[in-house]
């Protein structure tokens, strides 16, 4: 599970990173040391172009009566998003990669939880596999949102925690964000 982040990098860095634009009116962001579900965070999407997109973490699908639903939505499970109806059509079309510079997993010791924060060793930032979505109020109003994959833990963090995001290389991401590609095999 991943349910808090970090993005202490600057958004030009990011920009540069993920070959995608800065927005026109591109916000001054801040280190974010402990970023949390339902919060806006910055997501990489391909719509034609690659581009940066603020959007709502923890993800609203488009049938969706309430937005509130997107609460409990900030993971999806990689083995069980082709068959869930709020994941399924958003793996074929829309995919994202959310950028981070590390993330926390609490490990548990006795009857405590300590939060670990895990890095790269480069302490560059990297891309989450993600999933976005487009809802609309019924006032007409649009809200962007997205969740973040996660998969059973490596060897590094078993000792941490069972589960952990999906973390793209950077070899995979442009795969990742191509909406041709649809074979979930592959993906």
């Amino acid at each position: 599970m991943c349910g808090r982040f970090t993005l202490t990098t600057e958004l030009k860095e990011i920009a540069e990173r993920f070959a995608a634009p800065l927005p026109p009116a591109a916000p001054t962001t801040k280190p974010r040391w402990n970023i949390a579900p339902t919060q806006s965070v910055i997501v990489v999407n391909d719509t034609g172009a690659r581009q940066l997109v603020a959007m709502r973490w923890g993800l609203v699908p488009s049938w969706a009566t309430d937005p509130s639903i997107g609460n409990r939505m900030i993971n999806a499970r990689a083995e069980t998003i082709a068959e869930k109806p709020a994941f399924r059509v958003a793996l074929k079309k829309r995919r994202c990669i959310i950028p981070a510079d590390g993330f926390y997993e609490w490990q548990q010791t006795g009857k405590l939880k300590q939060p670990v924060r895990i890095v790269l060793k480069s302490r560059k930032p990297f891309g989450f596999a993600g999933l976005w979505e487009q809802w609309t109020s019924p006032t007409g109003d649009d809200l962007l949102s997205c969740t973040i994959i996660t998969t059973a833990a490596n060897e590094l963090l078993k000792a941490v925690h069972e589960r952990m995001p999906v973390i793209l290389s950077r070899e995979d991401e442009a795969v990742w964000l191509d909406p041709k590609i649809q074979d979930h095999g592959r993906l």
